[in-house]
C-alpha cells in the first residue's frame, strides 16, 4: 500500500511540474488597442434585400408537328432570333416518306415529280422570340407529341423571395442580377410579377417573383443560377460612417468624437438610418465636420519565441565564456 501512495504522489507531482513548465513557455500574446481617426462622408446607400434564382423563359413554346412523319430540314439553330410566320424546318408526313423513299428507285424523274406533287408540311413560328432548343436533326421520325423545336419570347430570372421579405418588393422595383457563372457581370432588372400563391422549400415560406432584365447579355442561358439583390431604398446624399466606428448600448448607438489635441473624445449618441455592408447611416447626432475615433485591438505574438523550445528535447551545452574550443575532445598521444 505504501509503495502504490508513494508512486501515486510521484505521478502527480510530475504531472504538476510539467504542467508549470508548458505554462511557463507557452508564449503569450501581446495585446495592443489601435486606435483610427475617421471622418464621415456624404454619398449614396442603398437597403438591400438579397435572395436566389434562376434564369427561365417567360413563355417556354414546343414547336410539334400536326402529324407524326419524318424531318426534312431544320432552318434555324439555337440562339437564333425569329420572327412570327417564319418557317423553322420542314416535315414529311409518314406517307410522302414512304412514297419518297420508294420513288427514289424509280429514277430521279419519277422523285422530283412526286416531291413537287406531294409538298411538305412547314413548321411555322407562332411568335416572335428565340429558339432555345433544336436538338432533332434531319431524317429524325416524330410523332405529333414530340417537340420538334422550343421557342421562347424572351428570357427572366425568377427570385425566390422570403415571406419575412415579400412586403418590401413592388412591381417595378429595380434589382440587380448576379450570375453564378459570371459573378462580376451585374444585370440591371426591374420587378414583372409578384405571385399570388407561397410555396413552401426546407420549411421556408418563400414567393415567387419574376424580374425582366433590361438588357440580357448573349451569355445568358436558360437553367442559370443567379444572385439577385432587390434595392428596397436609396439615398444619394447621405452622411455615411464605417460601421466598426458605431459601438450599441442598452439598444442606443453612440460613437466617440475627438475632442482637441490630447483630450479624451467625447462619446455622443447616434441615430442610425440605412445599412449597407460596412457602412451605416447617421440621421443625427454627428455630421461630416467631425472626427471620429475608432479604437480596436491588435493581437500579436512577441517577437521573441525563445521560451517555447521543448524542454523534453536534448540541448546543446553552453560555449565556456572566453573558450575559443568549439566543442570538440582534445586527446593526447598514447604512444
Amino acid at each position: 500500500m505504501d509503495n502504490k501512495k508513494t508512486i501515486v504522489i510521484i505521478t502527480a507531482l510530475a504531472v504538476i511540474g510539467a504542467g508549470a513548465i508548458v505554462w511557463k513557455i507557452v508564449p503569450k500574446q501581446d495585446t495592443r488597442e489601435v486606435i483610427r481617426e475617421i471622418s464621415p462622408r456624404v454619398g449614396p446607400i442603398e437597403a438591400i434585400i438579397s435572395s436566389t434564382g434562376t434564369v427561365l423563359p417567360r413563355n417556354r413554346l414546343e414547336i410539334k408537328p400536326p402529324v407524326s412523319g419524318r424531318i426534312e430540314s431544320i432552318l434555324v439553330k439555337e440562339g437564333d432570333a425569329v420572327k412570327k410566320g417564319d418557317t423553322l424546318g420542314w416535315l414529311s408526313s409518314t406517307e410522302r416518306a414512304a412514297l419518297l423513299d420508294a420513288a427514289q428507285g424509280q429514277g430521279e424523274d419519277k422523285l422530283k415529280y412526286w416531291q413537287e406533287v406531294y409538298k411538305p408540311i412547314a413548321l411555322v413560328a407562332p411568335i416572335d422570340g428565340q429558339v432555345i432548343v433544336a436538338t432533332i436533326q434531319p431524317g429524325q421520325t416524330v410523332t405529333a407529341a414530340d417537340a420538334a423545336l422550343v421557342l421562347s419570347d424572351m428570357l427572366i430570372v425568377r427570385a425566390h423571395v422570403d415571406e419575412t421579405d415579400i412586403g418590401k418588393i413592388s412591381e417595378g422595383q429595380e434589382a440587380r442580377v448576379f450570375l453564378d457563372a459570371y459573378p462580376d457581370e451585374k444585370i440591371k432588372a426591374k420587378v414583372d410579377h409578384i405571385y399570388y400563391e407561397s410555396e413552401t422549400i426546407n420549411n421556408v415560406t418563400i414567393y415567387k417573383v419574376d424580374l425582366l432584365p433590361q438588357d440580357i447579355p448573349s451569355f445568358v442561358r436558360s437553367g442559370m443560377n443567379a444572385t439577385v439583390d432587390f434595392v428596397a431604398k436609396r439615398k444619394e446624399n447621405a452622411v455615411l460612417l464605417s460601421r466598426d466606428a458605431v459601438y450599441s448600448q442598452n439598444n442606443e448607438h453612440y460613437v466617440l468624437v475627438k475632442n482637441g489635441s490630447g483630450r479624451e473624445p467625447v462619446r455622443r449618441a447616434v441615430v442610425l438610418g440605412l445599412e449597407q455592408d460596412k457602412n451605416v447611416e447617421i440621421v443625427s447626432g454627428i455630421g461630416p465636420e467631425d472626427i471620429v475615433i475608432v479604437r480596436s485591438k491588435k493581437y500579436e505574438l512577441p517577437a521573441s519565441v525563445s521560451a517555447g523550445k521543448n524542454p523534453f528535447l536534448p540541448q546543446r551545452p553552453a560555449r565556456a565564456a572566453g573558450s575559443g574550443q568549439t566543442g570538440q575532445i582534445q586527446g593526447g598521444s598514447s604512444r
